[in-house]
């Protein structure tokens, strides 16, 4: 994956599960951007944390059973795994990876064209 450059946002996978404990829904900063992280069915994903649609914010939102994240403002759903909208609409929200390693857990974000 040398067409990211990762963030550590754990120092271990125990302390990244902790960040849950109380919410499923994370707000963070990836290289500067607004960053949700949240706590799907089986993982817990990454997806950019500004509505495409209206632009509220996804971490104010909620996550459902179906493994979207529902926007809060219009109740607008997107799929964690691919961030395209559920309802129809022909939007998505940018997904980024995350990988657990032994020194922590990282999000990645893809380079630049002028990063490469």
């Amino acid at each position: 994956m040398t067409n990211f450059k990762w963030q550590k946002i754990a120092e271990s996978e125990e302390e990244f599960n902790a960040m849950f404990q109380y919410h499923p829904i994370q707000l963070i900063q990836l290289f500067g951007k607004k960053v949700c992280l949240v706590k799907g069915n089986d993982k817990v994903y990454a997806v950019d944390d500004r509505c495409p649609h209206n632009g509220a914010s996804l971490s104010m939102g909620e996550c459902n059973e179906r493994n979207e994240i529902v926007c809060p403002l219009h109740r607008y759903p997107f799929n964690l795994e691919t961030g395209k909208a559920s309802a129809g609409m022909a939007i998505s929200v940018q997904t980024y990876p995350i990988v657990i390693q032994e020194d922590g857990v990282y999000a990645g974000m893809k380079k630049s064209w002028w990063e490469s």
